[in-house]
């Protein structure tokens, strides 16, 4: 699948639910309403259209949420797309997750040939976490991430950059990560769904200011690591590990965007900053053939733009797209 631009889609990110045990503070409005069961694609519907995507050339799959772990049976859909590893059609299968229930699930993913897991902590402060995520136990992530490393999955730890809530706590981040051997990504708040008031603006912090603020303290080396993501890393020099910043905003990554986003209802979204989107669930269902549902992705394919508006400042105060992070996926 090559883009208007050149661009290869190798990268299909899924969400298989927009509902979350968490309500994070940069992400949801804490009275979410969810989307109703009967528009939401059966597990074996999901297993389908990711299957048709792997087919025309996916190499990378990441499904995510809401939070994908509390979707009843996912493992089965997680074990269904385990195969197109074990046939070599697809490289890698990951999940981004807030950590909650990788104390149940850790060992049987890695079972299934899930290598790494993206795990959101942006405080290590207890009683901050729980203010970031309404909802959220600092200690139960915790247990997730002795139980996903001692199944051998490698760690990413993701961190939102919060002015005025976990701005403090970069250098205690990154030494607690690194020294349990995961690598630590910071990321920009971007303005997708209504938080109400200026809430998304007074969050913000542009990641050029983060970063300069740790190369007070540590030696940043840049790296040629890629995950097939958005990231940009670098080695720190003090730890060995790695770090990582996402910048939506202050330096977007738009020219080797390789991705496309999948939600739970079958629809798909060529950028995570843009409205524009395909109806997959009516060609799925349309024919037990995948003729319409191939003719649907070579037609999305061909509609996905440039780039995307992202911009939060004092005249921009409103989210650039409706939807919430979770109705895409993080």
């Amino acid at each position: 699948m090559i883009d208007p631009f050149g661009r290869h889609i190798t990268y299909l990110r899924v969400s298989v639910t927009d509902r979350c045990d968490f309500r994070c503070v940069y992400c949801m409005a804490e009275d979410m309403t969810f989307l109703p069961k009967a528009e939401v694609l059966s597990l074996e519907e999901l297993e389908r259209l990711c299957s048709a995507f792997i087919r025309r050339g996916v190499r990378k799959l990441r499904l995510t949420g809401g939070e994908p772990l509390v979707r009843k049976n996912v493992m089965s859909l997680i074990r269904g797309l385990g195969r197109h590893l074990d046939s070599g059609a697809l490289d890698e299968l990951t999940l981004t997750t807030n950590g909650s229930q990788l104390a149940r699930y850790a060992r049987e993913l890695a079972d299934v040939g899930v290598k790494r897991v993206n795990v959101s902590v942006d405080t290590l402060d207890k009683d901050k976490f729980r203010q970031i995520t309404r909802w959220g136990d600092l200690d139960q992530v915790m247990r997730g991430l002795d139980a996903a490393q001692d199944a051998g999955l490698h760690v990413k730890i993701n961190a939102v950059a919060l002015r005025g809530v976990n701005d403090t706590e970069f250098e205690p981040l990154i030494r607690w990560s690194h020294g349990r051997g995961m690598d630590l990504v910071f990321i920009e708040v971007m303005p997708m769904g209504e938080l109400g008031g200026d809430a998304r603006l007074d969050q913000y912090l542009p990641l050029s200011m983060v970063r300069a603020g740790i190369a007070q303290h540590f030696t940043l080396t840049d790296s040629d690591y890629r995950t097939g993501g958005p990231a940009r890393y670098f080695t720190v020099g003090e730890t060995g590990g790695r770090l990582g910043f996402i910048t939506p905003l202050t330096h977007n990554f738009c020219e080797s965007c390789n991705r496309v986003r999948l939600t739970c209802t079958g629809t798909l979204y060529m950028c995570l900053g843009q409205e524009d989107a395909a109806d997959l669930r009516a060609p799925l269902r349309a024919s037990e053939s995948d003729e319409l549902l191939d003719k649907a992705i070579t037609e999305a394919i061909a509609r996905k733009p440039k780039g995307h508006d992202f911009i939060i400042d004092r005249r921009h105060t409103a989210p650039a797209v409706r939807r919430h992070m979770s109705v895409t996926g993080g």
